[in-house]
């Protein structure tokens, strides 16, 4: 599913990544832990090919992503890689459905598909009754179970979450973690988090520590 070799990243003076290996197999939950500034975020924009090393290997369900042109990288991207922030990042213009359905439209799909397949993936989340209300009209929690919807929209080969309940409660933070492992019960979703919360790093199938540029 994923296969990082000697992932490595410097910004000016400082190594941040220095030479990091990870592998993640399909169905895998992984949790990346670590101080702060030890380049948790970094490496999970790596992966999410957000941001690129410079230097290492980075293949992604059988392709090795770091030798795409910057078209194809962004449609693999779309199509491969499911993505959920701390802060939500939905678009504040358009509703819960339109944000839900994004990736399909930007995909090419047409809208009735992308209404479809988002109207199910709201309602598997709960979120159906508020598809019609836009991001500031809804609950952290409600805001997040979008931004989920977004990210599975395109059946991705794996979830990225940087910080995914960092701005949640600790009943929705409960909640939305549960409902990772629900996704990968259900679904077989990959996911890869990057959290500060133990009790989530401790549910996933391996806990990973990023120190000093390595894990």
């Amino acid at each position: 599913m994923i296969a990082a070799t000697g992932i490595r990243k410097r910004f000016g003076d400082l190594d941040v990544l220095k030479g990091v290996d990870l592998h993640v197999a399909p169905g895998e939950v992984v949790s990346i832990v670590g101080a702060s500034g030890a380049g948790k975020t970094t490496l999970l924009q790596i992966l999410g090919t957000l941001e690129k090393a410079d230097s290492g290997s980075l293949v992604i369900n059988g392709e090795e992503v770091t030798k795409l042109s910057s078209k194809a990288l962004s449609t693999f991207r779309n199509k491969h890689i499911g993505f959920v922030f701390q802060f939500h990042h939905l678009l504040p213009e358009f509703t819960a459905l339109e944000n839900a359905m994004m990736p399909g439209l930007i995909a090419g799909k047409s809208k009735a598909e992308c209404t479809k397949r988002a109207e199910e993936l709201l309602a598997r989340l709960n979120v159906l009754a508020r598809k019609e209300h836009k991001p500031s009209q809804l609950s952290g929690g409600e805001q997040q179970r979008i931004a989920v919807a977004r990210a599975l929209f395109n059946n991705p080969s794996v979830v990225l979450a940087d910080e995914p309940s960092g701005n949640l409660d600790s009943a929705h933070a409960k909640e939305l973690h549960q409902l990772f492992f629900d996704l990968r019960k259900e679904l077989g979703q990959t996911f890869v988090i990057v959290t500060h919360n133990e009790e989530l790093a401790g549910m996933a199938d391996r806990r990973l520590v990023i120190k000093d540029g390595v894990i």
